[in-house]
């Protein structure tokens, strides 16, 4: 098969290599499409010290060889019983295990579910961890609920545009913040109310002043760098609820403040087999559909790294068709 292998040096090499062997209880899926996803960058630059060669990509849809079924890949592995917190041999799909940059895959059966009808191969690829990120984080650890407002930071990440359309099919208010105002304005369109410019002053006092000074109740923030300022837009009893650290991995917070308002931060990452069946069951009736930025075949998936780093109007997710 052909596939995009991660090398020594942070090199993306497209080569022949061979079909995966499935294991007992495993199946090979014939990929139509991928995804590319912030974490393949972690992998390819060694964040993740997962033994290399490796192939990336934890999205994938495509026709399970052993029965001809379209589907498409839930990419948290061994989550286990508990519905608070991955096992110990929790682990997501593209490193250390093999992923979707490929012709074929090797996955668990249990971590295949039907491919949503409504949805072509492109969306299908396009949804498994970015739309469960942001249902997790919304919903199973952000407790989100129709009457409350969210604010989701960083406008145009897969994960958010996901987050803006699930918290407004549940009727929830959605606030967003960018540095560009072409995205704020997007971000619109997909269900926000409104959104802030992050390069512009305050962002958090405004986010406070478009609130009647009260704050909201949840914030989304995979920036990490952000934190003060998330939990200052806050209203008391609020929930900052973090999954990414995309400007920076530390950050300092005034406790006093933090306990005195009831506020709680709180890590996700992925979601359970629970989580994914739930976020499918919500897809069926909603009228959104997953963001496409680009599409392009596998084998330029150097192109598309390079457009998810480094070209700002990037708006969705990017997608690679694999046959």
């Amino acid at each position: 098969m052909e596939a995009m292998l991660v090398r020594e040096g942070s090199v993306l090499s497209y080569e022949t290599v061979a079909d995966p062997e499935p294991k007992p209880g495993e199946v090979v899926v014939e990929l139509r499409a991928a995804a590319v996803n912030r974490r393949d960058l972690l992998v390819r630059q060694g964040v993740y010290p997962f033994p290399l060669p490796v192939i990336p990509g934890s999205d994938g849809t495509g026709t399970r060889r052993d029965t001809g079924e379209e589907v498409v890949i839930l990419p948290s592995l061994n989550w286990g019983a508990s519905e608070a917190a991955g096992s110990e041999a929790f682990e997501i799909l593209g490193g250390p295990r093999n992923g979707t940059y490929a012709e074929l895959v090797a996955i668990p059966a249990e971590n295949l579910y039907p491919k949503p009808a409504k949805l072509s191969w492109e969306e299908a690829a396009a949804f498994p961890l970015a739309a469960l990120t942001a249902y997790r984080a919304l919903f199973a650890r952000g407790r989100l609920s129709s009457d409350e407002c969210v604010l989701v930071l960083g406008a145009g990440s897969g994960v958010s545009t996901f987050a803006v359309q699930l918290a407004s099919q549940v009727g929830s208010r959605v606030l967003v913040t960018s540095s560009s105002q072409a995205k704020l304005d997007r971000a619109v369109e997909l269900g926000a109310e409104g959104g802030f410019l992050y390069t512009e002053g305050d962002w958090a006092e405004a986010v406070r002043e478009a609130t009647g000074g009260r704050g909201v109740d949840l914030v989304l923030d995979s920036v990490g760098s952000t934190w003060p300022d998330s939990v200052r837009a806050l209203a008391r009893g609020g929930r900052v609820v973090v999954f990414g650290g995309t400007g920076g991995t530390e950050a300092l917070l005034n406790v006093r403040p933090f306990y005195l308002q009831w506020l709680s931060l709180l890590g996700t990452t992925m979601g359970s087999p629970a989580d994914f069946a739930a976020l499918l069951r919500m897809l069926e009736t909603a009228s959104w559909r997953p963001v496409i930025d680009s599409v392009r075949p596998l084998a330029e998936a150097e192109a598309a790294h390079t457009r998810l780093i480094s070209e700002p109007d990037k708006f969705g997710k990017l997608v690679l068709i694999c046959h």
